[in-house]
């Protein structure tokens, strides 16, 4: 049943040590946590900070600010701003932050000379590794590769990752219809590369859907389909988008419509694979397992798995795009582990970053490229960033904090269900999401601007709270946010909504 793919919340793993035996605490980690928010100026930027955004904008534009924090005193889950205003981060940088601001651990990575000289020699990793990046590597990053996938590129950011994997599709697609990888280049592709012709540039493409968010280099622009103010102006290349299901809510009373939506889209996406064959073939889909900055949109595992069957009849590479929903974000490290794929079935590629602090790609080594240099640029991510992901992957593992998120946004789903469905959310909130997938909750306020007078006077109350797409309240917490911040979360929610 579709309800039931989407609002189940995933198993808990069976405690193992006694960290996990008792409820974890973000005191844990930031001792110095601040005990709740305090605003002391009447907006929020308050003065000290609009001074700092204007300073700011004498050299670079300033309109996207939201706040200006002061980052060396906010701690944990509290974000402090330029005016000393303390506010409960449940946004996280755009989701950004695993476990808070200066986590002593991390702090004291960042004191090592391992970290310090791998900072100040900054290599070219792709033709000068360091000694120890293996190891390194092996020790983080590695340790927490999707199943099926046993390659990994770091790459500078997600949209970089993105990018990567596009390379890696259309290369792979490709060497397999040259018949392999020892098969060479001909004359003719080699020339004709150099001219952006046919055959060395063929006219291949790569699928993504409506709504869906995978940054804002060129190709992961093209494959970019909301926010349309990133994307004006800018040359596309001319690549197809899927229709992705509108879900109605509640899923328990809409269950055959739901299913009668994904049913149609999965048919709509397959006849743009098979038509596009003929003049644009696609050589890889992508994929986001919550469709984010388009406004949190989510469909069932099923259709995910059919998705992915699908791309695989048509000879098309699968990429998840796992820069927002990984590392735990979900209640799964990944969030396509949800899916119930099959042995055989895994994605062909992940792509992560945000919540990681590194960035890259996780593949298979079928598609690693059959020359050097054809996936390469000069820093190929960075040596402390492996170091910072691997001691946060570390601690991650340690406190059990995956299923802590994921016991935590089930309760939190629950709270913000009793809220919605009072009187005093009546007329203003509808479409609550997010169930069983960890603290990803969402929902839909009645109007743009009632969602962005919302999110203001959130602010306002100490909470910092994001939003996407034309009017949806999304969260997203750190690793660390648990019963204590949920609880002044959901009381500040309702207070804020009786003042609306």
């Amino acid at each position: 049943m579709l309800s039931r793919a989407i609002r189940s919340s995933p198993k808990l793993p069976v405690t193992r040590s006694i960290v996990r035996t008792r409820h974890f605490s973000s005191l844990d980690l930031v001792p110095n946590e601040p005990a709740g928010p305090s605003v002391i100026t009447d907006k929020v930027p308050g003065p000290e900070g609009i001074a700092a955004s204007k300073e700011i904008d004498t050299f670079q534009d300033s309109r996207t600010h939201v706040i200006v924090p002061n980052y060396e005193e906010s701690n944990g889950n509290y974000l402090i701003d330029a005016d000393g205003n303390v506010l409960l981060d449940v946004f996280a940088q755009i989701s950004s932050i695993a476990l808070g601001y200066n986590v002593p651990a991390l702090l004291e990575l960042a004191k090592t000379d391992e970290f310090a000289k791998a900072a100040m020699n900054r290599p070219a990793l792709g033709s000068f590794p360091p000694v120890q990046w293996a190891e390194w590597l092996k020790t983080g990053l590695l340790t927490v590769t999707p199943k099926g996938l046993d390659q990994l590129i770091t790459t500078l950011c997600g949209s970089s990752a993105n990018e990567t994997a596009f390379k890696c599709s259309f290369m792979a697609y490709r060497q397999r219809e040259r018949g392999g990888p020892e098969v060479a280049f001909t004359k003719e592709e080699m020339d004709s590369c150099m001219l952006n012709q046919t055959p060395g540039a063929p006219q291949l493409s790569v699928l993504s859907f409506k709504s869906g968010f995978h940054g804002r280099l060129f190709g992961s622009l093209s494959a970019t389909r909301s926010k349309a103010i990133h994307k004006v102006d800018i040359p596309a290349f001319d690549w197809p988008a899927a229709p992705f299901p509108e879900l109605k809510y509640p899923l328990d009373e809409h269950v055959k419509e739901n299913e009668a939506e994904e049913k149609r889209c999965l048919e709509e996406y397959e006849k743009i694979l098979v038509e596009s064959k003929i003049t644009r073939p696609v050589a890889a889909v992508i994929i986001e397992p919550i469709l984010s900055e388009g406004g949190d949109r989510h469909a069932s595992n099923d259709f995910f798995r059919q998705l992915r069957l699908i791309a695989k009849k048509h000879d098309a590479y699968f990429i998840v795009d796992e820069v927002q929903t990984g590392v735990g974000a979900t209640g799964t490290f990944w969030a396509h582990e949800k899916w119930g794929l099959k042995q055989g079935e895994e994605p062909d590629f992940v792509t992560f970053s945000k919540k990681m602090q590194a960035a890259g790609v996780y593949h298979k080594k079928e598609t690693r490229p059959n020359a050097p240099y054809r996936n390469y640029n000069t820093w190929m991510g960075d040596p402390i960033r492996a170091l910072q992901a691997r001691e946060m992957i570390k601690l991650i593992k340690q406190h059990d904090l995956v299923s802590h998120t994921a016991a935590t946004g089930s309760s939190l789903a629950s709270s913000f269900k009793s809220v919605f469905s009072s009187s005093v959310a009546s007329g203003k909130v509808m479409n609550l999401r997010g169930e069983g997938d960890g603290t990803y909750l969402a929902w839909d306020m009645a109007s743009p601007s009632l969602r962005d007078s919302f999110v203001g006077k959130m602010r306002v109350n100490g909470i910092q709270i994001g939003g996407c797409g034309d009017q949806t309240v999304r969260l997203r917490p750190m690793l660390t946010f648990g019963e204590k911040h949920a609880e002044i979360l959901v009381s500040t929610t309702e207070k804020v909504l009786r003042e609306l």
